[in-house]
Formats: C-alpha cells, sequence, structure tokens
C-alpha cells in the first residue's frame, strides 16, 4: 500500500472542474451494460493515439472493477504520490500513456471496494484534482456501466468534456442499453463521437472467416437511428483476448490483427480533431 491515501470527503467540485480544465482533450468512454468490452474499447483507444504523438491519460473511475491496470501493464506496480499528488503510473507497454485507478489502492486485487455514493464521488474528485495529468494531451475516462454516481460525476466534474464514445456489442439487450447512454449524453449536452459495435463478429485464427455469432451491423443501425456518428465496427479476434489477459494492448503487440486496425482506424476518426504540435502537444 502507498503511503498515502484517498482524502475522499470534502472536496470542492469547482477544484475538480478547475484541474479538469488544463487538460486539453477529454474523452469519457461509457457503456450501457457490462461485458461489451468497453475498457478493451477505451485502453487500445488510448495506445492508438499515442501512437499517433499524443500523451495520453487513463482515468479508470470503474471502482467496482477496476481492470484498465492489467490491461495497460501496470497492475501490481507501485504508485507514488503525496498528501497533495498523484502520480499517475506510466505504462510499460508505452511511454505515452499514464494510468490511475483505485486498483493502486487495494491491499490486493481481491479487495472489494464496498462503498456507497459519496465515497466513490470524493474519490473521482481526488483522481481529478490530486493526479498529475499536467503533461497530458488527451485524458480518457474509463466509467463504469450505466448511467449512475460515476459517469454523472465524470461529467458533472468535466464541462468542457470533448465528447463521449458509446460501446455496445451487437446483441438486441446490448443495443437496448446502449441507447440509454446516448440519451445520458444527450440530456447532460455532452457531445458524442459516436458508438462503437464491439465484438462484432469472430475472426476464426484458423481460416480467417468472419462468423457473425453475436450478430452485426446493432450499434450502426442505432446510430442511424439516434442521428449520432457511427465510429466503426471491432470483431473478436484470438488475439484480443490473448493481449487483454497479458496487459499487452492488441494495437501494440499485433498491429496488422483485424481488430487493432479497427481500433487505429478509430483513433483517427477522433484525432482528427486535433494534431500534435512539434514538441508533443496537442492543438
Amino acid at each position: 500500500m502507498p503511503d498515502f491515501h484517498l482524502n475522499l470527503p470534502g472536496d470542492k467540485d469547482a477544484e475538480a472542474k478547475e484541474a479538469m480544465s488544463r487538460i486539453p482533450h477529454k474523452i469519457v468512454v461509457m457503456s450501457g451494460k457490462g461485458g461489451v468490452g468497453k475498457t478493451t474499447v477505451a485502453v487500445n483507444l488510448a495506445f492508438a493515439l499515442a501512437q499517433r504523438g499524443f500523451k495520453v491519460g487513463i482515468m479508470d473511475v470503474d471502482l467496482h472493477g477496476p481492470n484498465a491496470p492489467l490491461m495497460t501493464g501496470v497492475e501490481g506496480m507501485p504508485i507514488h504520490g503525496s498528501e497533495d499528488k498523484i502520480f499517475p503510473i506510466k505504462s510499460p507497454m508505452h511511454e505515452n500513456v499514464s494510468v490511475l485507478s483505485i486498483s493502486s489502492f487495494l491491499p490486493d486485487p481481491d479487495s472489494p471496494v464496498v462503498w456507497r455514493g459519496p465515497l466513490k464521488i470524493g474519490a473521482i474528485r481526488d483522481f481529478m484534482t490530486k493526479g498529475d495529468w499536467s503533461d497530458r494531451d488527451i485524458l480518457i475516462v474509463d466509467t463504469p456501466p450505466g448511467t449512475g454516481d460515476e459517469p454523472l460525476t465524470v461529467m458533472q466534474l468535466m464541462p468542457d468534456v470533448d465528447g463521449a464514445v458509446v460501446v455496445t456489442s451487437p446483441q438486441k439487450v446490448a443495443l437496448l442499453d446502449s441507447r440509454k447512454s446516448v440519451n445520458f449524453a444527450k440530456q447532460l449536452e455532452i457531445p458524442l463521437f459516436g458508438i462503437i459495435e464491439n465484438m462484432s463478429g469472430f475472426i476464426c485464427p484458423h481460416c480467417g472467416e468472419e462468423i457473425d455469432i453475436f450478430k452485426v451491423g446493432g450499434g450502426e443501425q442505432t446510430a442511424l437511428e439516434m442521428d449520432v456518428p457511427f465510429l466503426g465496427r471491432v470483431p473478436i479476434t484470438d488475439k484480443v483476448v490473448e493481449t487483454g489477459d497479458e496487459g499487452t494492448p492488441i494495437v501494440i503487440k499485433y498491429p496488422d490483427d483485424p481488430a487493432a486496425k479497427r481500433f487505429m482506424e478509430i483513433a483517427e476518426k477522433i484525432s482528427k480533431y486535433w494534431k500534435p504540435k512539434e514538441d508533443g502537444n496537442s492543438e
């Protein structure tokens, strides 16, 4: 355990908003339900943007299921800081990616976070105000599924967020919940980068044939019906599972994999809004 702690209660919203205003660009990754690969998308999007020259921070506010550290290779690595500052952990997979997650403050990976709303809100404020994001061009926020305390807190304390990315899988139940996430962002007047249809077909590692296990096209149809952009489909491949468990993002280890190519294409769509300056910052 680190020799400092989260100062959970008492932080002011204004402090968090001011701290977040210093980060040039912010992306919130959401999903209507769990199990659609939201963290896989958030992590690979972060590394894809890092490969395009951006310095990217990942703020994992999925407090009850923090998986970003495992998928970025920082699980179990020590975190450093002081009473007033927390230094996100730099990923060994890419020098331009750093991660801050509640898992760094838990005694072991099996420890549950048994908190009600006020404690969760306080932790997220601390991640924003104490997290050292000073050199980041982009902050990607990985939120838990649904429209509860965590995503609501993030949206309220990031009034200038650039946009939300909604992740869904092609099944009808996932699509129904993804519509709630879209309407959640619209209700809070948060711009939407668009919908990503994850797990969109399975590509056989032996013959290369694409099999529509969970159907295909529902995410694009939902985007059309709700008048939001469609960012693309990401298929399931054997390499996606392998790299997620290893803590090596697929865009790093297998850049020619079909799923990795889709992540890179989506990152390109988003990064068209910004370009790195010569000194590595974005404009």
